[in-house]
């Protein structure tokens, strides 16, 4: 499929979302000025809605760029869904056996020599901290901006939790929810890059990549967000889907 084709079907894709979405919330996007207008680039966002996905896409597509979203390899395989997904540019990755760990860095190679962006969420679930500020992040944003070498920038926003709180799966239609996305400057990996990729530079790496998003949340909420991210595994949590 050529490259326009695949704007004119996200095109037709944000024709009907934009409408819709804009019945139920007013969303406002700020920073846009941080994402390249070309060249491939990591978005990482906070999460602690269902809906979030939808918003980020959204003010990503606001900011001039095509959000796409990294998804399971098997999804693709499925009738009409795997069309949808193939046809909108998501990326495949196959998250089983030994591939397990080489499909993001496929991805974030794939991002470089295309020049896409992607949106990727750095904890991996939705936040099972109270108060809904970041969790702990897990890695892989983080390797795949420097395997790539390509930007990381984080992001925040605010309302969606009212929109459709965690776990709910119950929208709020009306009145229209106020939502504003905030988009940062890049993280300055310059102190990582040309180093053995360890767990341990790439949690510290990923510890400045949460502290940033909990400050733009923070700019959000008009609060300071805490100085340590909640940890599942300290709360005896399951650190992937729903939780108690």
């Amino acid at each position: 499929m050529s490259k326009s084709e695949k704007n004119l079907r996200w095109r037709l894709a944000a024709g009907v979302a934009l409408p819709l979405m804009g019945l139920i919330s007013r969303i406002t996007v700020r920073g846009a000025e941080n994402i390249p207008k070309t060249g491939g680039f990591i978005l990482a966002p906070c999460h602690f809605s269902a809906i979030d996905p939808v918003v980020m896409g959204i003010g990503l597509w606001k900011s001039g760029r095509t959000p796409r979203f990294m998804a399971k390899e098997s999804l693709f395989r499925v009738p009409i869904l795997g069309s949808m997904l193939r046809g909108l540019g998501q990326i495949p990755v196959d998250r089983a056996g030994q591939q397990r760990a080489l499909g993001p860095m496929k991805a974030a190679r794939s991002l470089a020599q295309t020049g896409g962006g992607i949106i990727i969420y750095p904890e991996g679930s939705l936040t099972r901290d109270p108060d809904l500020w970041p969790m702990r992040g897990k890695t892989g944003a983080v390797r795949m901006a420097l395997d790539a070498k390509i930007p990381l920038i984080p992001a925040a926003h605010w309302g969606t939790a009212t929109l459709m709180p965690r776990y709910s799966g119950k929208i709020k239609f009306f009145p229209p929810t106020p939502i504003t996305v905030l988009i940062g400057k890049p993280i300055d990996l310059s102190a990582f890059e040309g180093k053995q990729l360890d767990q341990k530079l790439l949690t510290q790496a990923t510890d400045i990549l949460m502290t940033a998003i909990a400050e733009l949340q923070g700019q959000l909420r008009g609060e300071k967000p805490p100085t340590k991210r909640w940890d599942p595994v300290e709360h005896n949590q399951t650190t992937t889907g729903k939780f108690k």
